[in-house]
C-alpha cells in the first residue's frame, strides 16, 4: 500500500519554506528547478542560519572560532563544492560565504522574504496557512520546516542556584570577557569543547564537567581528516562493537585512555567529540576534566566525586529543545525534543508537512543529508514519488525508536541522533521504492486562495 504525498499540478503548486539556512536553501533550490512556486521565510537579514556570526534573527549560536566538524568535501552539497583552495575544516565566514554563492548560484535569493517571522501554520483543508507577525496571511500546498532545532537552549536545574556568571554556550561569542576568570564549562558536545579550548588560552583556569563517557577522536590521521581513514576501515556490514573498537584503538594511539585525562570511555554507541587542539591543552594543564554536577550553591560547585571547586563564570553547554512554536502543539516535537516523522522528514499524519534538518550526526556531513532529504521532499511534492501507507511509516519511526533506546544513552541529546551510514540506506531506498510508485498526474483544480482579512490591520497575501 501507498499513500499519495504529490500535490495537483506543478502548475498550481505553492510551498513555503520555513529558514533559509542550508536546509530551506536546497529544498528551495530542488522545488523551483520543477517549476514549483516557493516562498522562503527568513527571520534575519541574510541566509546561512546558524552559520551568520551576529545573526540580527537573535537566534544564531555562531561563535569566532566556529569551524565545521566535518571536512569540507563530506559536508558540501551534492552539485556545489566548497572552493577548492578553501580550508579541509571551513570557518563560519567561509560557511557563510558558500551558502549566500548557492544560493545566488540557483537563483533562490529573490524568493527569499526576509526579516520575516512565522508565527502559525496551521491546515487549512488539504492546504496550509501560514501568518507572519504582521498579520500577513498566505495560503500554500505544502509547508517545509527547515528552521532547525538549535533555537532554544536548554539549561541544567541547578542554573539559578549558581551566583556568579552563568551563560548558555548560545551566547558565547569570543574569549576576551573571561581573561583571568575561572571558568567551569558544563557538557562535551562540541560547541562545549570548541569553547573550553578558546577560552583555556586567556582565562585562571578551566574546567569541563563530563556527565557522561566521551570518546574524543582526532581531527586528523596520518594527515589526512580521521573520517577518511574510518571510511576504509569501517564497513556497512560490520557490528557496532567492531566499529567502536576500531575507533578505540585509533584514538588509543593519539590520545590514550580517557581515563587518563579524567573522562570514561563509552561502551554504548555515543556522538564523539573531535578538536584539533582540545587534548594539547589538557597537555598544557591549560584544562581539566571533573565529572557530573551533583549541588550548586552560591559560586562553589560539588562534583559526583565528592570533590568541590568555586568558579567565576559557568558556560553551559547543555544542548537545545526543539522549538516551533508556529506549530499546532499535536504537531510540536514531543518531550521538546523528538518529532514524529517519518525518515525525519515526513509527518505521518499532516499531508504537505515536511521537515529538513531535524538531526544530529557525526561525521556524517549536515549540508550533505538536507541535500538528500530536500530532493526526497520534492520528489514527494511533485509527484514524482509516493510514501509508504500510515501503518508502514509507523512501523519505520517505531523501529527507529527502539533503535535509539537500545544502542544510544537516554539522554535528550540523542534524542534527533541518527547513524548516518544506515540512514542514508534507509532515505535511498525508499526513494527508489517511492520513485517506482509515482502519483498518477492529476489536473489542477484551484487557483492560489485570497482568504478574507479578520483581524484589523492585517494583509492577505497569496
Amino acid at each position: 500500500m501507498t499513500q499519495a504525498a504529490g500535490l495537483a499540478s506543478t502548475a498550481a503548486q505553492r510551498v513555503a519554506i520555513i529558514g533559509a539556512g542550508a536546509g530551506g536553501l536546497c529544498a528551495a533550490k530542488y522545488l523551483l528547478a520543477r517549476g514549483v512556486e516557493v516562498i522562503v521565510y527568513e527571520l534575519g537579514s541574510s541566509v546561512g542560519g546558524l552559520w551568520v556570526y551576529n545573526n540580527d534573527s537573535g537566534l544564531g549560536p555562531a561563535y569566532l572560532s566556529l569551524h565545521l566538524n566535518s571536512e569540507a568535501r563530506v559536508t558540501a552539497y551534492k552539485d556545489f563544492s566548497f572552493p577548492s583552495d578553501g580550508p579541509l575544516y571551513p570557518g563560519h565566514a567561509d560557511v557563510h560565504r558558500y551558502l549566500q554563492a548557492y544560493a545566488a548560484r540557483f537563483d533562490i535569493t529573490r524568493h527569499i522574504r526576509f526579516n520575516s517571522k512565522v508565527v502559525d501554520v496551521s491546515a487549512l483543508g488539504e492546504r496550509w496557512q501560514v501568518q507572519l507577525d504582521d498579520g500577513t496571511r498566505s495560503v500554500f500546498d505544502a509547508v517545509v520546516v527547515a528552521s532547525g532545532h538549535q533555537g532554544l537552549p536548554t539549561h541544567p536545574a541547578w542554573k539559578n542556584d549558581f551566583t556568579g556568571e552563568y551563560l548558555h554556550s548560545h551566547s558565547y561569542r569570543v574569549p576576551e570577557p573571561f581573561r583571568d576568570k575561572r571558568v567551569l564549562v558544563v557538557g562535551m558536545g562540541n560547541s562545549a569543547v570548541d569553547i573550553a579550548s578558546d577560552i583555556c588560552v586567556v582565562t585562571k583556569s578551566t574546567t569541563i564537567s563530563a556527565r557522561s563517557p566521551v570518546l574524543v577522536m582526532p581531527r586528523m590521521l596520518f594527515g589526512v581528516p580521521t573520517s577518511r581513514v574510518l571510511g576504509k576501515l569501517e564497513k556497512r556490514w560490520m557490528p557496532w562493537p567492531m566499529r567502536r573498537t576500531i575507533r578505540e584503538i585509533l584514538t588509543r594511539i593519539v590520545h590514550g585512555r580517557m581515563e587518563q585525562w579524567g573522562f570514561v570511555t563509552p561502551k554504548s554507541r555515543t556522538h564523539p567529540t573531535s578538536h584539533p587542539s582540545l587534548m594539547a591543552h589538557f597537555v598544557w594543564d591549560r584544562i581539566r576534566a571533573k565529572p557530573a554536577i551533583n549541588a550548586v550553591a552560591g559560586n562553589e560547585v560539588t562534583f559526583s566525586d565528592g570533590t568541590r571547586a568555586t568558579y567565576d563564570t559557568v558556560i553551559a553547554g547543555t544542548g537545545y529543545a526543539v522549538d516551533l512554536p508556529f506549530l499546532a502543539p499535536p504537531l510540536r516535537p514531543l518531550d521538546g525534543h523528538r518529532l514524529e516523522l517519518f525518515l525525519r522528514v515526513v509527518h505521518p499524519r499532516q499531508r504537505g508537512l515536511y521537515f529538513t534538518g531535524m538531526f544530529n550526526v557525526a561525521g556524517g556531513g549536515n549540508i550533505r543529508m538536507m541535500d538528500d532529504q530536500a530532493e526526497w521532499i520534492a520528489e514527494l511534492v511533485c509527484g514524482d514519488a509516493t510514501l509508504p501507507d500510515t501503518a508502514g511509516m509507523r512501523r519505520v519511526m517505531e523501529h527507529e525508536q527502539a533503535f535509539l533506546r537500545h544502542h544510544y544513552p537516554g539522554s535528550p541529546r540523542y534524542a534527533l541522533e541518527l547513524d548516518p551510514t544506515f540512514y542514508r540506506g534507509q532515505l535511498s531506498q525508499e526513494r527508489k521504492r517511492g520513485l517506482a510508485h509515482p502519483r498518477p498526474a492529476v489536473t489542477a483544480t484551484h487557483a492560489a486562495t485570497v482568504l478574507p482579512t479578520t483581524k484589523e490591520g492585517s494583509r492577505v497575501a497569496t
